[in-house]
């Protein structure tokens, strides 16, 4: 259980460290913008915000590879407490996210189910 719930908020990390860069980085680009479903001016107007927003899912997915990284070198209280802390607020700003704005059901789904499935490993085999 542990191994699988490093691995899946190992994929979280990585998939916020692409949302780091879609936001802070390539924010007004085609392609993120696509993404988003955004207009170049709403683009230009939350860049900004953006920006900022980026740089919490870069804390969020540095925060759960340090942690990722101390259980595996057995470190297992530390270790579990920051997987906890990222993947939990992972799952939780989907859940913020699905409930806020239901239109984006699918990216807080994206976004939400591996850290949501990462938590629930992780406490299975911290249990036991």
């Amino acid at each position: 259980m542990l191994i699988a719930a490093m691995i899946l908020a190992g994929i979280a990390a990585l998939l916020h460290v692409y949302i780091f860069v879609m936001e802070s980085i390539t924010w007004t680009s085609r392609k993120t913008r696509a993404t988003f479903g955004i207009s170049e001016q709403e683009a230009e107007a939350t860049r900004e915000m953006a920006f900022n927003q980026g740089f919490y899912n870069l804390f969020l997915a540095i925060v759960t590879a340090v942690g990722v990284i101390l259980l595996a070198i057995g470190q297992v209280p530390a270790g579990a407490a920051l997987t906890f802390a990222g993947v939990g607020s992972m799952a939780a700003a989907a859940t913020v996210l699905l409930l806020s704005s239901p239109d984006k059901r699918g990216a807080a789904l994206k976004q939400g189910t591996i850290p949501l499935v990462a938590v629930i490993l992780l406490i299975i085999a911290v249990a036991m």
